[in-house]
């Protein structure tokens, strides 16, 4: 348990800087009047919007009325993680899982110096361990705990199915991160679903060899998720551009499908700086 506050207080020194940077540089401003919540009914009036109509309290009254809405100024943020087996690879610095921590460490501070709440969905191939949306440092402290001491109990993934879990138990329009490095597929109707309803952003954590293997002869590499080994000849430039090839075309089908459902999608391997990419996206977002 020691151990684990130190992890914690580590990563929490570690991100809160880069969250004074990401919270001035956009996430204020990124996310705010994309949620409209009712306030009133008043009358009608030249020049409305005839769609805003209350055709209840209209009838009701015999005169015309309208519904007012009000910019929500508090969001809440669901961190949706991917803890599959494949999370736990990586080669140049650091696994792809302690990649997705500190991101979404950064993202929960940024969602507690805004006064947002802050929700965790961690999955595998079925949703592992859910904790509802609420408020406060103690909160925060306490998602980042549980994301370093993750133990998936599954080694798949299944994303749609934690889309659809987010979909159930979410009422409120939200933001929600995807973290993930997407190796699987059928999850594309979910997320046009959850698209509808509420702000969705893919971020994709890959590792460098995930794209581009060194060439050191033959390889007997195990699948993380599926357990199944392989013989790899990375002596061969054929092989080595079909395995870079097969990460492009991955990687540009699960951007397709975050534009498809309305959704911003990012990719970051593990060895660059999130906090420079995370910044920009947030700059420009709030800039349109």
């Amino acid at each position: 348990m020691e151990e684990l506050i130190k992890k914690v207080r580590k990563i929490e020194i570690k991100t809160r800087r880069i969250t004074r940077n990401l919270f001035t540089g956009g996430y204020h401003s990124a996310f705010k009047g994309r949620g409209m919540s009712f306030s009133e009914v008043r009358q009608y009036q030249f020049g409305d919007d005839v769609r805003d109509i209350d055709w209840n309290v209209t009838a009701r009254t015999g005169e015309p009325h309208i519904k007012i809405f009000e910019e929500e100024r508090e969001l809440t943020v669901m961190l949706m993680v991917d803890i599959s087996g494949s999370s736990f690879f990586g080669t140049t610095g650091q696994w792809k899982q302690e990649l997705l921590t500190e991101i979404c460490a950064l993202l929960a501070f940024s969602a507690d110096a805004n006064n947002d709440k802050v929700g965790l969905l961690l999955f595998s191939d079925q949703p592992e361990l859910y904790i509802a949306p609420k408020k406060g440092r103690q909160h925060t402290l306490r998602l980042i705990r549980e994301l370093l001491n993750v133990q998936p109990a599954d080694r798949g993934t299944d994303l749609a199915a934690a889309v659809q879990f987010v979909r159930n138990v979410l009422k409120k329009k939200s933001v929600c991160f995807l973290l993930s490095d997407f190796q699987t597929s059928g999850f594309e109707p979910a997320l046009k679903t959850l698209g509808q309803k509420h702000d969705c952003v893919g971020i994709h954590c890959w590792d460098e060899r995930e794209r581009h293997l060194p060439d050191v002869g033959l390889l007997h590499v195990r699948d993380a998720e599926s357990g199944q080994m392989v013989w790899i000849d990375t002596s061969s430039p054929k092989v080595r551009n079909e395995w870079a090839r097969q990460f492009d075309e991955h990687r540009a089908a699960a951007k397709t499908a975050f534009r498809n459902a309305g959704a911003d999608f990012l990719s970051l391997h593990t060895s660059e700086s999130y906090a420079s990419v995370l910044l920009h996206f947030f700059e420009n977002r709030a800039k349109k």
